[in-house]
């Protein structure tokens, strides 16, 4: 019963990876997408996407991370993932179920869900080019407009040699839109013979429940649900072991909003990090009141000191260590 931290390109990036698996509850994290279009790639790309390859392919807490990767052509995704196994990579894992534009305009992430053939030698190619023990996972939606070849896609991913599958329980043309579909999670389960994780609308301890009773999964995948409610995992893994604990009031929520301020700062240009920190402020305040008032107080800011004293501001603080 693994909960597995969800890639989200230009949100879950190595810091946020290391900030939530510090809070506790999550097994298995996936990267954001390495983008794989005409050529090998040089180390230092698959480090920057994933920092964790220098420290044994897991974040600073130990949890294990599984390298992305995202194109269309089976040969260069293979060699890529050869060489990715070979920088330390624990696992590789294919996406099938990006909704982006300008993703899919160039042939990647959930417009392949129309081709299962490709989607079949794309798979097969990349188990056959990773040692034995790398595993390799793919994570595809219900299908790009429609659903009508989600059983086929599931089963080509099966027959190619996939380790597990993780079905976002959406189409392309769904985006993000309420509902998730686990029953079709539960229809895939029962076709191929690997495990299948499910995932999208996950946003509670109730709603985990619910989640795998209608797909009947034992493993499931969270994304915008952890980004909103950080313990969530955490609240899980106790729920599981039928142990309560306090959930995290905003005041604790504070200081892993600043640790994530200052390593961006180090890590990314400063004309991206305000819009960052506006980016999870906006999902916070699904759960915390208290983070809507403070994106409202810096959406119109663009420099980190700015930012930063607006947050210590926000919760009465002058000083960093009133937040420690």
């Amino acid at each position: 019963m693994n909960i597995i931290l969800a890639p989200m390109e230009g949100v879950v990036d190595f810091t946020m990876r290391d900030l939530l698996t510090r809070v506790g509850g999550i097994d298995r994290c996936v990267t954001e997408f390495v983008r794989v279009s005409d050529r090998i790639l040089p180390a230092r790309v698959f480090r920057r996407i994933c920092p964790e390859l220098l420290q044994g392919g897991r974040t600073l807490a130990g949890v294990p991370v599984v390298l992305q990767l995202l194109g269309s052509d089976p040969v260069l995704l293979a060699g890529n993932a050869r060489k990715a196994a070979k920088l330390g990579a624990p696992a590789i894992d294919l996406n099938f179920g990006c909704p982006a534009k300008t993703v899919n305009r160039s042939r990647g992430g959930a417009v392949l869900l129309d081709e299962p053939d490709l989607v079949h030698a794309i798979v097969k190619a990349v188990r056959q080019a990773v040692p034995a023990d790398v595993p390799v996972s793919a994570k595809m939606r219900l299908g790009n407009k429609d659903k009508g070849l989600a059983l086929e896609n599931a089963a080509a991913i099966c027959s190619a040699g996939a380790t597990s599958l993780a079905v976002h329980a959406r189409t392309k043309l769904e985006g993000y839109r309420p509902p998730a579909h686990w029953e079709w999670i539960a229809r895939i389960r029962e076709q191929v013979a690997l495990p299948v994780i499910a995932n999208g609308e996950v946003w509670s301890v109730e709603d985990y429940h619910l989640c795998r009773e209608v797909s009947g999964c034992a493993d499931v995948m969270i994304g915008r649900g952890l980004i909103a409610k950080p313990d969530l995992a955490n609240m899980i893994a106790l729920d599981r072991a039928q142990q309560t604990g306090d959930e995290m009031a905003w005041r604790m929520v504070v200081p892993l909003v600043l640790q994530y301020l200052e390593q961006i700062e180090r890590d990314i240009a400063a004309r991206y990090v305000h819009g960052r920190i506006k980016q999870w402020l906006q999902q916070l305040q699904r759960e915390y009141p208290e983070a809507a008032m403070l994106f409202q107080q810096v959406k119109t800011l663009r420099q980190p000191e700015q930012i930063r004293q607006a947050i210590y501001q926000s919760i009465g603080a002058t000083h960093r260590t009133a937040v420690a």
